[in-house]
């Protein structure tokens, strides 16, 4: 934690030059620069790639996503990772639909009910981990099952109509507004505002020196007074409810809460999150890097289609970025080492 807070100072103290050459060696500005040229390649192969309609489009689902992530890479920079946020993704709409619909539960309360439940689902991943030492793959990749597996039983594989009435709820959740030609949802303003919660917390908070600490050696940490087991449970009990709304976020925008929506998006999450910078095995972690890729992993997604490339390669062209991200990535941490 001491060594943490001492990088930050050295780092205001540097001379300008220096820190623009930092900033320029840094994994998230090698990733702006990569996501301007995927955006620069897909506006010239499709004219239609930067119209209104087409950003509008991304940007709806964008931060669904990228809300995920957000935990996510606080996760990751502590050492830890969920397999199983796609499938709280899935669940937690489908509990509150169903409470609401065949509960009669009022649908504030059901909202509550179902983020509770996504809190036990974090507080359970995070105790078998950390209280009895089982690795957070096997422990989430098990919770992923679980969880899916209750989704589909309670609803017998159907979808369910999401609510539908105007109401406060709605309008927080999923409302929409427009700025000249293109048309937001309100998922964008908590994206926007839990970002700048992550940025301060690993940024500037001690919560944050002590995240990427247990994230680069949690013995060390640990002597240092660091509780390091008592901030992976929160890490995942954040993690897990960030997924929970999302997933309610996804189904009030489109009127329908699933119980398999979110399959896959824990790779997908995953991705953005080491392609934008943070390291997969911890003890770095960058909320604006997550940003990043998050960005490019929707534009590859969006600009793929659009210029004629079939659906079903998304997956490699996400795979080959990846892997050219890693090894990126892998370079410049070995060059900063000779610096």
């Amino acid at each position: 934690m001491v060594e943490a807070v001492m990088m930050i100072a050295a780092e205001d103290e540097m001379p300008v030059g220096k820190r623009r050459s930092s900033l320029m060696r840094s994994p998230q500005f090698s990733s702006l620069v990569i996501l301007i040229v995927l955006l620069a390649v897909f506006a010239i192969a499709d004219a239609n790639f930067l119209s209104p309609l087409n950003i509008s489009n991304m940007m709806a689902f964008l931060p669904e996503l990228g809300i995920i992530a957000l935990g996510m890479t606080l996760l990751l920079t502590a050492g830890e990772f969920d397999l199983s946020v796609g499938a709280v993704f899935g669940l937690a709409p489908v509990v509150v639909m169903l409470l609401v619909q065949n509960g009669g539960v009022d649908i504030g309360a059901a909202l509550l009910a179902g983020l509770l439940l996504c809190i036990a689902i974090g507080a359970i991943n995070g105790l078998i981990v950390t209280k009895i030492g089982i690795s957070s793959f096997l422990v989430t990749l098990s919770m992923l099952l679980v969880v899916r597996g209750a989704a589909l039983y309670i609803t017998q594989g159907f979808p369910l109509k999401s609510w539908d009435q105007p109401g406060f709820f709605v309008t927080l959740l999923a409302g929409s507004f427009n700025v000249g030609s293109f048309r937001f949802y309100t998922s964008l303003w908590w994206f926007i505002g839990l970002s700048l919660l992550a940025i301060y917390v690993l940024r500037y908070a001690k919560l944050g020196n002590w995240i990427s600490a247990i994230g680069s050696n949690r013995n060390a940490a640990v002597a240092r007074g660091v509780p390091a087991d008592a901030v992976k449970v929160w890490l995942f009990i954040l993690t897990s409810v960030l997924a929970g709304l999302a997933g309610m976020i996804s189904a009030f925008r489109i009127s329908a809460a699933s119980p398999v929506a979110g399959t896959g998006y824990e790779l997908e999450v995953i991705a953005m999150v080491v392609v934008g910078g943070t390291a997969l095995t911890g003890g770095r972690g960058t909320i604006l890097g997550t940003i990043v890729g998050a960005l490019m992993l929707r534009a590859i997604r969006n600009g793929i289609v659009l210029i004629g490339v079939p659906g079903l390669a998304y997956n490699i062209f996400v795979g080959l970025i990846i892997l050219a991200m890693l090894i990126l990535h892998a370079l410049l941490q070995k060059n900063a080492a000779r610096g």
